[in-house]
This record gives structure tokens, C-alpha cells and sequence, in this order.
């Protein structure tokens, strides 16, 4: 008796994993949370772990971004990198999701 290969049986509505998940977030209208709670989670690997250790708060609302921080110093290097972050934030989920950076 022959049996095929798991790979080798294929029907024409074989969907993968990652596009039945994004087809839920569309279907349910759940892509724009989806990725901003996705930013807030990357945020350690987005800045770094030096300035997400200071950070006290993130969360994005009306397409800004609030980053509140502890310190001064802090503060003004995140304003100088204001497009950069803003840049780095949405090249993360590949869209944009952030407008506007608020240093908090």
C-alpha cells in the first residue's frame, strides 16, 4: 500500500498558518490593534534594552505615540531621534502606525 507524503497532498484551499491568522485580523478588523500592541511588546528590541529600562509607559492612540521616560537626558535624545523612532516603529509591522511621537 502506498502512502503520500504530507507534503505532496495538496488541495486547492491549503492555506497556511500566517495567511489564515491575517485573514482573521482583517475579517475581524483587529490588524490595527494587533500591531500596535505589537509595537508596545518590541519596544526592548526596537530602542534597545539601555532606553526601554527607563521607559515608564508606552501606548498608541489617534496614530501618536506616548513614550513616557524618567529622565531628562533621556527625554532629549528621544527628541532629537524623533523620525528615527518613528521610522524604526513602523518598519516593525511593516506599516504605518505611528505618525507622531509625544515624549511624555
Amino acid at each position: 500500500m502506498y502512502k503520500k507524503k504530507l507534503e505532496e497532498i495538496h488541495t486547492r484551499d491549503d492555506v497556511s498558518i500566517k495567511q489564515a491568522v491575517e485573514k482573521w485580523l482583517e475579517v475581524f478588523k483587529l490588524r490595527k490593534k494587533f500591531d500596535e500592541s505589537s509595537i508596545v511588546s518590541a519596544w526592548p528590541e526596537i530602542m534597545g534594552a539601555s532606553i526601554a529600562n527607563r521607559t515608564q509607559q508606552i501606548y498608541i492612540k489617534d496614530r501618536k505615540l506616548f513614550v513616557k521616560v524618567e529622565s531628562a537626558v533621556i527625554k532629549n535624545e528621544l527628541a532629537l531621534m524623533r523620525r528615527q523612532i518613528i521610522g524604526r516603529v513602523n518598519e516593525h509591522v511593516g506599516q504605518v502606525i505611528v505618525e507622531e511621537l509625544i515624549i511624555l
